[in-house]
């Protein structure tokens, strides 16, 4: 493809340039850590809205502190096409998750306006606020509000200095009770397409550069509290023991063994604390979270119903008692047929097998579906690494993503029904 080279160079020497956005001071060794509405963010958007300016698109800042840029469409009443992905990091992450999904399409525009291609559509680059949770333990903050699916309440969240989420984006040059008024309307919407690092191993197992997402994961988090009764460890028998870290290994591994019993389940206890927590003192409380991911609802629904079955067999045979909540849930959200087939076309377009995957993280497209119709393209990261200082790409396989994502909208310019 002309001028792609170029613009995979341009895009690997501004995510380079916008790690440093940073509250490390070596991103390549100690991550990258940018929180929303923070001095970071601030700098990357600042950079972003230079580089967007330069692509001949218009910039604004929304009221949800998500920067977005458009490339204007000239064709009368033209509906718009968002790429895009968040800037927001976790503590020392790396440096592609969330923000190449911003740089790539962002600098696959600076090539369309270079060559002055036109299409019947607008594009829109969405750098969104937080997504990550990081600041204020609330995700998905930028695409809910893209998508009018924000709850208010989550300006009242705090962060670790006690700011709320309403402060820190009022000082950030937002006005936070206008939020609603800044939601997309759908009917002028042709879909979001993000692309992301996989976060795992598949692409890197089958040889390929990049993958079309066929569904995001749904997710459900549990609380479970296990009480027993404490004694001497030396002086009461084994039979006669109310035991709760042991009544909480046994749900630990039956738990285990139910997400190894289906390919579509995956899963884990994430965090333990113990009572008293004596070495030599029988435990009379353990508390567990547990975390259940599938994307097929049904799986996790019939998953969920064994495990809690299953706790109360063994809280009844270990002489136990326990006390169980639901803290969260998330219903999977499966991508656009549509859309996936354009992203699937434009992959054998440049000799790619095209290969099919779901995603076991969350997205922004589990807020954008409320919106319209999404689709996802994965590109293969180093041994799956995500999170993580070590997350590492390859310029060939930006190039392939860039090759892909250009034919998705020549395919979708040719779409009589995208006008």
């Amino acid at each position: 493809m002309t001028g792609l080279k170029e613009c995979a160079s341009l895009t690997w020497e501004w995510l380079e340039e916008i790690a440093g956005c940073s509250q490390t001071s070596n991103p390549d060794i100690e991550g990258v850590t940018r929180l929303c509405a923070s001095k970071e963010h601030r700098q990357a958007n600042g950079k972003l809205r230079q580089w967007m300016l330069a692509a001949g698109m218009q910039v604004r800042l929304d009221n949800a502190a998500n920067l977005i840029g458009r490339y204007q469409s000239k064709a009368p009443n033209a509906k718009t096409l968002i790429f895009g992905s968040h800037q927001d990091t976790v503590p020392n992450g790396g440096k592609y998750d969330g923000i190449l999904g911003v740089i790539a399409p962002l600098a696959l525009v600076h090539q369309f306006n270079s060559n002055n291609t036109e299409f019947p559509f607008h594009i829109d680059v969405i750098a969104f606020s937080d997504e990550e949770g990081t600041r204020f333990q609330s995700t998905l903050l930028g695409s809910k509000a893209i998508s009018g699916t924000f709850d208010p309440l989550m300006l009242e969240a705090t962060d670790a200095q006690g700011m709320t989420m309403r402060e820190a984006l009022a000082q950030f040059g937002c006005r936070p009770e206008l939020i609603e008024n800044d939601a997309y309307q759908s009917d002028e919407v042709l879909g979001f397409v993000e692309l992301h690092i996989e976060q795992g191993p598949q692409l890197e197992q089958a040889g390929l550069p990049v993958g079309i997402v066929s569904a995001i994961t749904g997710i459900e988090r549990h609380t479970l509290s296990i009480k027993g009764k404490a004694g001497h460890a030396g002086t009461v028998p084994m039979n006669m023991r109310q035991d709760a870290l042991v009544g909480a290994a046994q749900v630990i591994h039956n738990f285990d063994q139910l997400c190894k019993s289906q390919e579509d389940l995956v899963g884990v206890v994430g965090k333990i604390e113990n009572f008293p927590n004596g070495v030599n003192v029988i435990p009379q409380q353990t508390d567990i979270t547990i975390e259940l991911r599938s994307p097929n609802d049904s799986s996790r629904l019939a998953a969920r119903s064994e495990l809690l079955a299953e706790i109360e067999e063994l809280m009844a045979a270990y002489n136990l008692c326990y006390v169980h909540k639901l803290s969260y849930e998330q219903s999977a959200v499966t991508c656009s047929e549509s859309l996936s087939s354009l992203l699937a076309q434009a992959t054998s377009a440049v000799g790619i097998e095209p290969m099919h995957l779901f995603s076991g993280a969350g997205h922004d497209g589990l807020a954008v579906t409320h919106l319209t119709d999404i689709a996802m393209l994965f590109m293969r990261c180093k041994n799956g690494v995500s999170h993580h200082p070590d997350e590492a790409i390859t310029q060939a396989d930006l190039l392939s993503s860039l090759e892909v994502l250009q034919q998705f909208c020549l395919l979708l310019k040719s779409d009589s029904t995208c006008s």
